[in-house]
């Protein structure tokens, strides 16, 4: 149920290789069974942040239960990582927290 979404402007080689690394994060982060964690990247997308096009990042990690007071840990492990393996930097990166009722996240043929 944990979904961590990628989108950035730049190309992406190793894309699969990256959603592996970044479903293992995902998974310890919210310390979740990483059997349940989605991952999605989207690479060369048309993305603009601060008026110009330099690599930057938009990414959105949605969990049931998600723990607003970690949100600044978060943040700042998906920063580290996203610079580590796309080389973007921290201050292009905005992140999107949610954590939906469990009555809205559909799984199997019902809801969670």
């Amino acid at each position: 149920m944990p979904l961590l979404e990628i989108t950035t402007n730049i190309n992406i080689e190793n894309t699969q290789a990256i959603a592996l690394k970044a479903s293992k994060l995902t998974a310890e982060l919210l310390g979740k069974p990483e059997s349940y964690v989605m991952v999605k990247i989207h690479p060369k997308q048309i993305l603009s942040f601060g008026g110009h096009n330099d690599p930057a990042a938009h990414i959105k990690l949605k969990s049931l239960g998600l723990i607003e007071d970690n949100t600044a840990d978060y943040s700042a492990k998906i920063c580290e990582f996203i610079n580590s393996v796309l080389n973007i930097r921290s201050d292009r990166i905005y992140i999107e927290f949610s954590s939906p009722e469990r009555h809205m996240w559909g799984w199997d043929g019902k809801t969670f």
